[in-house]
């Protein structure tokens, strides 16, 4: 009943890692907006138990070689402290490590039990939060090259695209979960093994027992935190680093496969010692360095500065304080478990040296593994890192060439348009200052004609009136006759009436901007009241507007009267001046 209880504790660790690391797994597919959040929490959810009871053993085991711990209350006390820390972090929005989490915790209790920790399993469980991140910038940069090129010689039409990538974002994330259960089980239920009570579950095509038991329990609290909590983690992998496009998101999910994969995988690990090469060590990896690394590595491809300093040094934070967070919470939570509610968090010492000499000579035996792999392991991941910093910089030396020549090409074609512009701006004010060129000519040649017109009324009446004055003083009636007559054609022709037309609708064309505003100001004005404005304007005298008007000098006089009346304009007020300014 009390394994029961303390159990607790590790599916709370399962729980956080869920809604941690496992966010890690389609983080970037949804962050990318190609896959809804519930469907990738449901793919996720069952690959990861299938992957923790498949395949979990191997790293769960080397957790426990770090510092067996004897007691259900230490694992309880461990486990508890190392799921407050990831919680706490994971509150942040930050993608901490579950597996720094666990080491740390553990160490807490080995320095307040005062047990030995094996240094080479520290070491090796320490050296994957190096290779791990290395690996994974490695990975997802050649999947990113590799699948942009694939790409762009398929020539697929983007809706066929979409759907394709989609469907690959769906299976690597479930191969992607596979591992993260294979490899990140051991953290949730590693410290519980050595106390672990025997176990057997019978589902009748199958049977599961002892350690499998734990691992389907740590699995199925890994799916609750998943669907209950991983969601602001998801954003934050997503898009707080770096902007993910979907082919970027599909190499990062399987480059993180890939590394967990490696590191738990028992039969590539004795492949490998087949062969003549070391054994790959069965290590928890942390699924959150991954895919730190992954995304560091397609934004070193992409330029370094597609990559988010200020997220990624929150998360670089993280990582150191995580473990750091876990040892003292545990160190301080055992003192109280064993001194106020005295529960053992320990077996004594001497109970168990012969069990501790054991794990020394097994540490001694995996020493030598550990230092010719991960050796092999650092010196392999920088190189290629090293290639892909040099291609990331290639890149980004040729996107910044590029932009260079884009920006003189636009800078060129905005020199182009001003010129143009200004071209425009020229051909408008010559067009301008023609058009008042004619105007002005128009306006001139109408005052011409006016005053050619009444020049011409005034030459007649001259001339009719010499002729009449003739007429009176001569005696011979033929001859009176006839300069009546004479006088009577003159008369006819000083009416003008055919040329008066002309001029007015030649001074209404002229003076179009004027009659508009006249008709729309004075409706109720007289057609020969707008006459009588039109020669004002053109600055004609009484005379000669009488003369066009063919009426006398005092009729204008009182016509301009009237028309000041109608215009309703005082007697200071200058009617030219009215006009011209209209």
């Amino acid at each position: 009943m009390f394994f029961l209880l303390a159990l607790t504790s590790g599916l709370f660790l399962g729980w956080s890692l869920g809604a941690n690391d496992a966010a890690n797994v389609f983080g970037t597919a949804v962050g990318s907006g190609m896959l809804k959040f519930r469907k990738a929490a449901w793919i996720a959810s069952i690959f990861v138990v299938i992957g923790a009871v498949l395949q979990g053993q191997g790293g769960a085991i080397t957790l426990t070689e770090l510092s067996r711990i004897d007691a259900l209350g230490g694992a309880f006390t461990v486990s508890l402290c190392a799921a407050v820390a990831v919680t706490a972090m994971t509150r942040k929005g930050l993608p901490v490590s579950t597996s720094q989490a666990i080491v740390g915790a553990i160490l807490g209790w080995a320095f307040f039990t005062g047990k030995p920790a094996d240094m080479s399993v520290l070491l090796k469980i320490a050296g994957t939060w190096v290779s791990g991140p290395l690996l994974g910038a490695i990975f997802s940069a050649l999947l990113y090259m590799l699948i942009k090129r694939i790409l762009i010689k398929s020539g697929i039409h983007i809706i066929i695209l979409d759907s394709y990538i989609r469907f690959a974002l769906i299976a690597v994330g479930a191969f992607g979960a596979y591992s993260l259960g294979a490899n990140n089980i051991g953290n949730v239920m590693g410290v519980f093994i050595p106390s672990a009570p025997s176990i057997a579950l019978d589902f009748g095509l199958f049977k599961l027992e002892g350690t499998q038991v734990l691992l389907l329990l740590g699995g199925l609290a890994i799916a609750v935190g998943i669907f209950t909590y991983s969601h602001k983690v998801m954003e934050t992998v997503g898009n707080g680093i770096l902007s993910l496009s979907p082919e970027a998101a599909i190499g990062v999910v399987l480059s993180q496969a890939f590394v967990l994969f490696i590191f738990s995988s028992s039969s590539l690990s004795q492949f490998m010692q087949s062969i003549g090469l070391p054994p790959i060590p069965l290590v928890p990896v942390s699924s959150t360095q991954v895919v730190v690394g992954a995304i560091i590595g397609i934004g070193l491809v992409k330029g370094s500065q597609e990559i988010q300093p200020v997220t990624l040094g929150k998360i670089m934070a993280g990582w150191i304080l995580t473990p750091v967070m876990a040892g003292l919470l545990t160190f301080f939570s055992l003192f109280f478990i064993q001194n106020v509610f005295t529960i053992k968090v320990s077996q004594e010492i001497t109970e168990n040296r012969k069990l501790l000499d054991e794990q020394t000579l097994i540490a001694e035996s995996v020493t030598h593994t550990f230092n010719l792999v991960l050796p092999s392991l650092l010196i392999i991941s920088l190189g290629a890192l090293s290639i892909v910093l040099l291609y990331g910089l290639r890149q980004k030396k040729l996107k910044l060439q590029a932009e260079n020549e884009i920006l003189q090409k636009e800078n060129q074609l905005h020199l182009t348009r001003q010129k143009l512009n200004e071209l425009e701006n020229q051909s408008i004010q010559l067009e301008n200052r023609m058009l008042a060129s004619k105007i002005e000519f128009q306006q001139r040649e109408i005052t011409q004609m006016a005053l050619n017109l009444a020049e011409q009324w005034n030459y007649l009446g001259e001339l009719k009136g010499k002729i009449d004055t003739l007429r009176e003083s001569t005696q011979d009636v033929n001859t009176a006759t006839e300069l009546r007559a004479l006088s009577q054609m003159i008369t006819q022709r000083m009416s003008f009436r055919k040329e008066m037309e002309t001029f007015f609708s030649r001074a209404e064309t002229a003076h179009q901007e004027f009659f508009h505003k006249l008709e729309t100001l004075f409706p109720d004005l007289t057609e020969q009241e707008k006459r009588l404005a039109t020669l004002i304007r053109i600055n004609l005298s009484n005379k000669e507007i009488a003369a066009l008007l063919n009426i006398t000098p005092k009729s204008v006089e009182t016509a301009r009267y009237r028309l000041r009346k109608r215009l309703n304009l005082s007697s200071s007020e200058n009617l030219n001046h009215f006009f011209t300014n209209l």
